[in-house]
């Protein structure tokens, strides 16, 4: 074989090894896998209209849908809180998953625990587990609060959390005072976003619902981020901003400097996050601002029903999505916004007019979220592209209106269409039947650039097969300005790779243009 301890070669080069191309073979002729000639046949018929018309008539299958199931969004809400441990009541393959997914993309320990659930708790439920395993997470890693959700199973069987939860605490698993807030989070049903909102709801609803605070006794404004890959540098840049505008704020749910813990010598299970005094104080904020309106209906509604003034946004990307959040801030906050951040609007408009020349008239194609995806949509009609294809899983019909009334609000709009409940699948025929420039989304769509040779541009989570981009703001002038740039790295390299032979291909583009 061709690894030896003086030659170490990474699993990518030592798998095109012909030892491991001769194994590969072998088992693909053992499993009677169809030949090259019948597959690439079948292949080239996917790629036409004909096998469009047929994909887009499916109901009763998903293939590769661009979501994740609710637990996973509840895991990441428990991250932004002070000292919290996430406790997922099913199985522990799922509670692996959901630290994996999170660890994967952040390249942090992803820290929760599960109540262990197989067969018997499966038929006869999952009290035991419940004391069991709270009992165990409380004087093991010893947090502050521990917030519990549920996977398919506990669902499935009907498990009560707030009589198990109670039950667990009448047997000594935790002290009675101790806070457990919970939230019902059926994988079946719903996404990660749902998943974050129950999740950011329940444990509101745990320090509010006693809590004699009134809505507006402070001039405080709470902030709900919203389930975000980009959490770390995101909310750092709205922190500046706010405290550029001299605006009092509250994170509801700050998982930056969870997910971004130094290398010092130190291990931090738990970092940042917002306390346990916050929380309760939270209550009495004049107002309650979600940056993702898809990712914080109950949590806004919630709000509202305890007298704080709501707003919510579609992550504000771009030059129009960030003024239109400052002056929400500033009407709700008495705040001017100040000349400082009026100078990085223009920096990043000029930069925008700069590159007008190669964005102009470029089409794209986007996935993700729905918040994601009607951002990036409007960001790119602000450079005078055109988001043709624009494809959210767990986006609806009230978020397909809006796209389209995004669309009729702009001349390069015309052509664009939203895909609500649509998945990659549907996607891929798109991008073969009516070709666009550029993808932007997230790790998974690399098939999609391999397959229909569409550059992929990552800017959502999750991203895997990239590091450390989440350590940098795409929100605000600042995140409009790296989201700018990460697109003309792209097309430039596109360009490239177009006009890389001397002499040939390379007329007009060169280093004196």
């Amino acid at each position: 074989m061709p690894q030896s301890v003086e030659k170490i070669l990474d699993h990518g080069p030592l798998f095109r090894e012909p030892e491991y191309r001769e194994m590969f073979a072998r088992k693909k002729a053992c499993d009677g896998a169809a030949g090259v000639d019948a597959t690439a046949l079948q292949s080239e018929y996917t790629k036409g209209w004909e096998y469009r018309e047929k994909n887009f008539a499916r109901e009763a299958l998903v293939i590769n849908p661009a979501k994740a199931c609710q637990p996973l969004g509840a895991v990441f809400a428990a991250a932004g809180f002070e000292k919290t441990m996430s406790f997922v009541h099913g199985s522990q393959g799922c509670a692996a998953y959901f630290r994996s997914h999170l660890s994967r993309h952040f390249k942090e320990p992803c820290t929760a625990v599960s109540s262990s659930m197989t067969e018997d708790a499966a038929v006869f439920g999952g009290l035991n587990n419940m004391i069991d395993g709270l009992a165990n997470c409380y004087s093991l890693y010893q947090p502050k609060m521990i917030t519990v959700s549920t996977t398919c199973m506990a669902e499935v069987i009907g498990d009560d959390l707030y009589g198990f939860i109670g039950n667990a605490k009448a047997k000594g698993s935790v002290p009675e005072d101790f806070d457990v807030p919970f939230a019902h989070t059926p994988s079946f049903v719903g996404s990660h976003i749902d998943g974050y909102d129950n999740a950011i709801k329940g444990i509101l609803e745990h320090f509010w619902k006693d809590n004699p605070a009134v809505a507006g006794a402070s001039e405080t404004i709470n902030i709900v981020p919203g389930f975000d890959g980009f959490c770390v540098g995101n909310n750092r840049e709205l922190g500046r901003m706010l405290g550029l505008m001299g605006v009092g704020y509250t994170f509801i749910g700050d998982a930056a400097d969870q997910f971004d813990t130094p290398s010092d010598g130190e291990y931090r299970m738990y970092d940042g996050g917002t306390t346990i005094d916050e929380l309760k104080a939270a209550k009495g904020a004049k107002a309650t601002v979600a940056l993702q309106h898809w990712n914080s209906r109950k949590t806004l509604e919630y709000a509202a029903s305890v007298g704080q003034e709501t707003a919510s946004f579609h992550y504000p990307l771009g030059v129009k999505a960030t003024d239109e959040l400052l002056m929400k801030v500033s009407a709700l906050s008495g705040k001017a916004i100040p000349e400082a951040l009026r100078l990085e609007r223009g920096r990043l408009v000029d930069a925008m007019a700069d590159s007008q020349a190669y964005l102009h008239g470029k089409r794209y194609a986007i996935f993700g979220d729905p918040d994601f995806v009607e951002a990036m949509a409007r960001f790119v009609l602000e450079t005078g592209g055109e988001p043709v294809h624009c494809l959210s899983t767990n986006g609806g019909k009230e978020w397909a209106a809006d796209m389209q009334a995004l669309f009729d609000g702009s001349p390069f709009g015309k052509d664009c269409k939203a895909h609500a409940h649509k998945d990659l699948w549907h996607l891929r025929s798109l991008l073969f039947t009516e070709p666009v420039d550029f993808l932007i989304g997230n790790s998974h769509g690399k098939y999609l650039e391999r397959d229909t040779r569409t550059p992929l541009i990552r800017l959502t989570f999750p991203i895997f097969d990239r590091h450390h981009h989440h350590r940098f703001p795409v929100i605000g002038y600042q995140g409009g300005l790296r989201v700018l740039t990460t697109i003309l790295d792209k097309l430039f390299d596109k360009l490239d790779a177009e006009t890389n032979i001397a002499g040939e291909t390379d007329i007009s583009f060169d280093l004196t243009r």
